[in-house]
């Protein structure tokens, strides 16, 4: 045989897609070693590892014989990219050049290659699997330090490989020895992976609600926020808590289903941020003020998730908020409304999921004083004015809820005796506050989970207002000139504050909370 068929994958975009190896080798002629099917550097690099590979696991190199050897990834107008096939690539040439024996239907090859023969990790192993299952392949081979990852799939079988020997071992139906002779005794083959089960792991965080004194209205804000699902932005003087308290935020979100942990692992893997197999809390993103537009939404030649598609199912804390670039905080529209981002390149487009909740803060002005009573504000009036012209109204009529963090007294600083309640008791309310969204939406036409997803045709199907309450609503929304857009998160509001205190209906003081939660500026 001088033509061979393996299969192995990539990751393209979030998903798997699978790559046809093909080799075909033609013998006593001048050496030729090509490799096409629009290749990046990292997959043409792999005929180099491919050899010394084989050659220190006691075949010979590829390159050390005169004959040609072509060697093909398709579909071949895919961009080709990373060491995924050098597993797939060795195995085909080793077939085709009638060294090995084995029949590669129904199998997946995944894996990079030392040059020793020891088989590497790589990144996206989920997606890729998921992909292999839905086609219909059996088997597939990944490194070992990915087996645990790929073993999340059910119905297929998951063998983790230590060295290309070992697959080499389990897969031929000829066995040899180190020098490559053929033997006649069976060598251990390798034990399918157990299937990975979803354990949500109790852990146990530093950094408490309780540990945070005072500012009771900013953890009132956050449980509403965490209960509907709604963005919230929290301002004040520096050194009075806003980072503190958006870390603790992501402790009261309820824990994760089976299926967005999938989700969530997948992309976490494919951009290469997995440290242990699952991801089984809600993602926690605090880029720095200085991240580039590409970074934060996503995008590159070839298109790539970026932190709103990181932070999916958790959430995005963007710290010192109006110093980020004007056109990333621009680019959040599309994501704080549909909870997706749209990408579109010369080479291609993209959807990336991006439904998160937004933690903004900032302070009020540039030397952070400014409504102080202690310390007196030194900036000037075009400072002022060039600061708040840094958030556009549209983003500010996109975050739900504004909180302002004022300075806490002293001697609530110091007061052993004050506390406020502890993460799990308000957790505790915020889960049954989703439980009664779930109830809620769990028969609608729309796959939507928490209040914040409701649309305007949505609110006039779950929400009813009683005709007071609804004339409460319309003259405070001509009093603060609200926009239609924040007219409706009014009512979104006003629903969770609901849910949270077990209220079948929205009531006027429900109604005035949520008011208060506007920012005050003019939008």
């Amino acid at each position: 045989m001088s033509f061979s068929r393996v299969y192995s994958a990539q990751t393209h975009l979030l998903k798997g897609k699978i790559v046809t190896v093909e080799v075909d080798i033609t013998k006593n002629t001048l050496h030729s070693f090509t490799l096409v099917g629009l290749p990046d550097k990292a997959v043409d690099e792999s005929k180099d590892r491919m050899s010394s590979a084989l050659k220190n696991s006691g075949f010979k190199s590829p390159k050390s014989q005169n004959q040609k050897i072509v060697i093909s990834l398709s579909p071949a107008d895919l961009k080709k990219e990373g060491p995924y096939f050098d597993l797939a690539i060795a195995l085909a040439y080793l077939l085709s050049a009638e060294e090995i024996d084995f029949d590669p239907k129904g199998k997946i090859f995944l894996g990079e290659l030392s040059l020793n023969g020891e088989l590497q990790p790589i990144k996206g192993v989920l997606p890729l699997t998921e992909q292999a299952k839905r086609l219909g392949y059996k088997e597939i081979f990944v490194p070992i330090m990915n087996a645990e990852e790929a073993a999340l799939v059910k119905g297929i079988t998951v063998y983790g490989a230590k060295t290309l020997r070992q697959v080499i071992d389990h897969i031929s139906k000829v066995h040899y020895d180190k020098k490559g002779k053929p033997i006649e005794k069976e060598t251990p083959k390798i034990l399918p992976q157990k299937p990975t089960e979803i354990i949500h792991k109790n852990t146990i965080h530093d950094i408490d609600f309780c540990d945070i004194r005072g500012q009771e209205s900013a953890k009132r804000g956050l449980e509403i926020a965490a209960a509907g699902g709604h963005n919230i932005a929290l301002s004040g003087p520096p050194g009075t808590g806003k980072t503190m308290l958006a870390r603790v935020f992501s402790h009261i979100l309820p824990e994760l289903e089976n299926d967005e942990i999938l989700e969530i692992t997948g992309i976490h893997s494919i951009v290469g941020l997995l440290e242990d197999a699952l991801v089984t809390e809600p993602p926690f993103r605090a880029p720095h003020h200085t991240a580039s537009y590409v970074s934060m939404i996503g995008g590159g030649t070839n298109p790539k998730p970026g932190e709103v598609t990181l932070a999916h199912r958790g959430v995005l804390f963007l710290d010192e908020f109006p110093e980020f670039e004007k056109r990333v905080l621009e680019a959040l529209r599309q994501p704080l409304e549909d909870n997706i981002v749209s990408i579109s390149r010369a080479r291609g487009s993209a959807i990336f999921p991006s439904n998160f909740i937004l933690v903004a803060a900032m302070n009020p002005c540039p030397c952070g004083n400014k409504g102080n009573k202690d310390k007196v504000c030194i900036c000037k009036p075009h400072d002022l004015d060039r600061y708040a012209r840094r958030i556009s109204g549209p983003i500010i009529d996109r975050i739900d809820l504004w909180v302002t963090v004022g300075n806490v007294d002293y001697k609530k600083l110091s007061d052993e005796v004050v506390r406020s309640e502890r993460t799990h008791t308000i957790k505790d309310r915020v889960k049954r506050a989703r439980l009664i969204q779930e109830k809620r939406f769990k028969n609608y036409k729309r796959n939507i989970k928490t209040n914040s997803e409701m649309n305007v045709k949505d609110l006039s199907n779950f929400v009813k207002l009683k005709k007071e309450v609804r004339n409460l609503l319309d003259d405070s929304a001509e009093h603060l000139a609200l926009s239609a857009r924040a007219y409706h998160r009014v009512i979104k509001i006003a629903r969770t504050i609901a849910d949270l205190e077990n209220s079948e209906n929205v009531e006027e003081n429900h109604i005035l909370e949520a008011i208060q939660y506007r920012p005050k500026v003019a939008q």
